[in-house]
Formats: structure tokens, C-alpha cells, sequence
């Protein structure tokens, strides 16, 4: 197999403030999320292919930098973020405050104790792990960039470094951080986690 790498960036910084978004949330990048994302990547353009999840606060910068780059831009549709349920759009502060027990339950075991009518974290893995293991086998040899949610993220991650899915919250994913995960004949080994971006 020869190498290859795929850089992850989460999304920058979206209208609404900090709440639960996920695949039935929609907000776009406020302009300080936008500013995230293009400090991140800098001039750096060294990648064969962008692929994002269809959600306008990653799909909105996938093209524009696709556009500014002439890089070709496709959406996958299985990196969206997972879905909270009845979470979905509440603050953070709310959910801390008015449904602590949930909170607390839910960080001791995010497996078992999701939030009401959530999806399940085992399928949500095995979605975003499929379209992965897709996107490395389809683009063999090339230099990728996902753009994506920290969710998304997690599960790579997690799946990379072989950790249980009951520890996918003990990881902080930043807004416009990246992941990098090269991967050799002998599997995958991340690289960078949170970082910025880099030529090589």
C-alpha cells in the first residue's frame, strides 16, 4: 500500500453560540469561525482531494477552499455529525444546569445513557469508521482533507489509537483544529490531534 495521509479539520466557530449541534442543527460559520478555518489551513493546498460532511458550516469552507485551490470537492454525507436527540439546539449552560443528572450520566457513559431519541453511538461509529475506511481505499496514495466535526473526529481517532467508544467525550477537539493520521502498510498511526497545518 503506498501512503497515505488524511488531515481532518472540524468546523470553526458557528452562529448560535455553544450548544448541541448535531446532523439536525445547521448553523453557518460566524465570521470568527471563518477566520478559524482559514488560519488553520494558511497557504498550505497540498491535497489531491477535499471531501465534507454536507453541513454548511463544514461544506460552505470545503468549497471555498476547493475554489481558491482548484481542488476538487466532494460531500459525504456518513461524516455528518452524530445526532443528540432532544439536545439537539439546546446550550450547553441548559443542559448543565436543567438536566444535570442527564449531563453527568451521560459523561459517565455515553454508550448507554445518550440523550432521548439520540442516535446510538455504536451506529454512529460504525457509519463515519465505514465512510473512512472508504475514503482511504478510495483515494490510496493521495493527501486528503475531511472537513468535519469534532464527533466525527473523535471516532477516527479513537478508532486509529484502537480506544473504547465509552472515551470518545475525554477527547477536546478545537474548532478549526487538525488531525492528522498517516497511514502505512502496517495500519494507521495519528500524528497530530488539535494542531495547525503544515507542508511537508
Amino acid at each position: 500500500m503506498t501512503e497515505t495521509i488524511i488531515e481532518l479539520i472540524r468546523h470553526g466557530e458557528p452562529v448560535g453560540g455553544r450548544r448541541y449541534r448535531g446532523h439536525a442543527i445547521d448553523d453557518p460559520l460566524t465570521e470568527k469561525g471563518w477566520r478559524q478555518m482559514w488560519n488553520t489551513v494558511g497557504d498550505c493546498h497540498h491535497w489531491q482531494q477535499i471531501i465534507s460532511s454536507p453541513l454548511s458550516r463544514c461544506q460552505a469552507f470545503a468549497t471555498a477552499l476547493g475554489k481558491r485551490h482548484n481542488i476538487d470537492v466532494t460531500v459525504e454525507p456518513r461524516f455528518s455529525e452524530v445526532g443528540f436527540g432532544e439536545w439537539e439546539g439546546l446550550s450547553h449552560e441548559i443542559i448543565k444546569t436543567d438536566r444535570i443528572d442527564e449531563y453527568h450520566a451521560f459523561l459517565r457513559d455515553p454508550v448507554n445513557r445518550r440523550p432521548k431519541g439520540a442516535e446510538a453511538l455504536d451506529s454512529f461509529i460504525q457509519r463515519v469508521v465505514a465512510a473512512y475506511d472508504d475514503t482511504v481505499q478510495h483515494h490510496n496514495g493521495k493527501r486528503c482533507l475531511l472537513v468535519t466535526h469534532a464527533g466525527v473526529i473523535r471516532a477516527v481517532v479513537a478508532r486509529t489509537v484502537c480506544a473504547a467508544p465509552v472515551g470518545l467525550y475525554r477527547m477536546k477537539i478545537n474548532n478549526g483544529g487538525i488531525t492528522r493520521i498517516r497511514h502505512t502498510e502496517s495500519g494507521g498511526i495519528l500524528e497530530c490531534l488539535n494542531g495547525q497545518m503544515t507542508e511537508e
